[in-house]
């Protein structure tokens, strides 16, 4: 995809918006910079970060520690061309959401690592496990970033 065929605006969207949509707004970010303007909910947003999805993130060289958990309610639908939900929950709500507007949706069901159970070693693997899905969904709908110079 060609950055001019790329969406302006989108939304990610999960149950909690604690680590999967967080990841992925991270990735945008990091890979597009300010070429797409990003953003993430929840269905039931916690004020609180989870660290595994930080120290994650981190190890790519993105910083998700100063994200702030919104609903769906905090926006305006209409400030999105894109909205992707990675929760059949949250599908359900983007498609409510969405119902009057001319708002692009598409479903990327993904794997909640939060129900990784032992070593830490272990759960790690699952948060990246998840990160890297995130990332090579991410690459095939919005295309390589380009690099300036590089």
């Amino acid at each position: 995809m060609t950055a001019a065929a790329r969406p302006g605006a989108v939304l990610f969207a999960c149950n909690l918006n604690r680590v999967r949509s967080p990841m992925a707004e991270g990735l945008i970010k990091l890979l597009y910079g300010t070429a797409i303007y990003v953003d993430s909910c929840g269905l039931r947003p916690t004020g609180d970060f989870d660290p595994f999805a930080v120290e994650v993130m981190r190890e790519i060289g993105a910083d998700l520690s100063r994200h702030h958990a919104k609903s769906f309610d905090d926006l305006d639908p209409n400030a999105f061309d894109l909205v992707i939900s990675l929760t059949p929950e949250a599908h359900h709500r983007a498609v409510e959401m969405t119902r009057a507007t001319a708002v692009e949706i598409d479903y990327w069901p993904t794997f909640d690592p939060t129900l990784a159970r032992g070593s830490r070693a272990a759960v790690l693997d699952a948060y990246r496990g998840v990160r890297d899905a995130l990332m090579a969904r991410v690459v095939e709908r919005f295309g390589k970033p380009s690099t300036f110079g590089g």
